[in-house]
This record gives C-alpha cells, structure tokens and sequence, in this order.
C-alpha cells in the first residue's frame, strides 16, 4: 500500500509504503544503499517512509543545531549526529533525528561493522525540528517513540510558534514558548542552544 502526504499545492511531500515482505535492518540498509538521493526511514510497522529535501530555512536550522550539539559534543563523553545518521531502535523503527548525541560507554559495545552501518542503539537524546512539510503529530510520535525506546532526552523544535516541547521519558512533554534559549541538563551537562538565530536563520 502506497500513502503520499500532500502539501495544498498536491505536490506530494512524503511517501509511505509498505513492503511485500517485511525487511530486516540490513536489508533495509542496502536498500537505501541502492537509493543514496532519497532519505527513508523504516517504521515499527515495516513501513517504509520517504522525505523530502529540506527548504533552506529547514538546512540552515537543522545545520546550526547539529553545528551547536557538535560542538559542546567534542568536550563531552558522547558523540553527536547530524540527520544523516541512521539508528535501530529495539523496537526495530530505524530513524534518522535532525541532531542527536550517544554516549561513549554505549558506543564503545558497538562492533566495528555496526560503527559503518545503522547503529543499533536508540540516541540518549534526540533532536527533530519541524519543517514545512512535517505534520506535527507525526513528529509528537517520533518523539514518544524515542522516549519509549531508551532516549533520556528529546526536543521537538517548531519554528513557526517558536515552541518547544521537551521529552523526558516517563513525564509529560513539557511546552516552552518565548524562551531565548534551552538547556540540556542535566543529561547533556552545559549544553545550551540560542534559540534566536533557530528561530531567524537568515537574519544576522
């Protein structure tokens, strides 16, 4: 089954399907392999989901947080993660957040194989930043879904009501509005973001 979301303009803005059979992770790698244009995640369900390219306003956000996680990251015990990275979650969702961060001593388990694939590990915190064409609940889900599957920290980011909704595993997301910046305590210690520039990308 084929879904396509579509802006008003009936310009098709992310496709969903689901395969014949359902495919492993390292079928799934190769499968985006073999389709390197196209960014896809894999759902819980075996969906398949393709998204379309970032605006620019999307790219500059997007760059200037995993710039700021990246970093704050170099002196910290993790490793940050722009939106290229693909994760395995232990409910076999593969996503790929706009920005994320993993600990060392989680990573340091990993195998030298898994370091050049998907990484089967769900990031201890989790950044998505909402774009034109993303609907909000879809991404609300995303978040819950890290939340559920081993992340200590997620941010849900939407630049038009300049919100954001903070995830803590176990707790009510908390909304935040009109704030100049946010903290990552005490799960990513010292970690700050400036929200301004987030908010007016092109404005300097």
């Amino acid at each position: 089954m084929v879904d396509t979301l579509a802006l008003p303009t009936g310009l098709p803005t992310m496709l969903r399907f689901r395969p014949l059979y359902d495919m492993t992770p390292e079928e799934f790698y190769e499968f985006c392999r073999q389709n390197p244009d196209m960014r896809a995640e894999l759902t819980a369900q075996g969906e398949v989901v393709f998204m379309s390219p970032s605006g620019g306003a999307s790219g500059a956000r997007n760059l200037l947080v995993a710039g700021a996680l990246w970093q704050w990251a170099e002196k910290s015990d993790g490793v940050a993660f722009d939106s290229s990275a693909g994760f395995i979650l232990p409910n076999n969702a593969i996503r790929s957040p706009d920005a994320s961060w993993v600990r060392r001593e989680r990573l340091a388990k990993l195998s030298a194989e898994d370091y050049e694939r998907f990484l089967p590990i769900c990031p201890d915190f989790v950044v998505e930043i909402a774009s034109p064409s993303d609907r909000m609940a879809d991404l609300q889900a995303k978040l819950e879904e890290y939340m559920a599957n081993g992340a200590q920290l997620g941010w849900l980011i939407d630049p038009p009501t300049r919100s954001i909704t903070v995830y803590r595993p176990d707790e009510t997301p908390q909304l935040l509005t009109a704030a100049d910046s946010i903290t990552a305590d005490p799960v990513l210690p010292g970690f700050s973001l400036e929200l301004r520039p987030v908010w007016q990308p092109f404005d300097r």
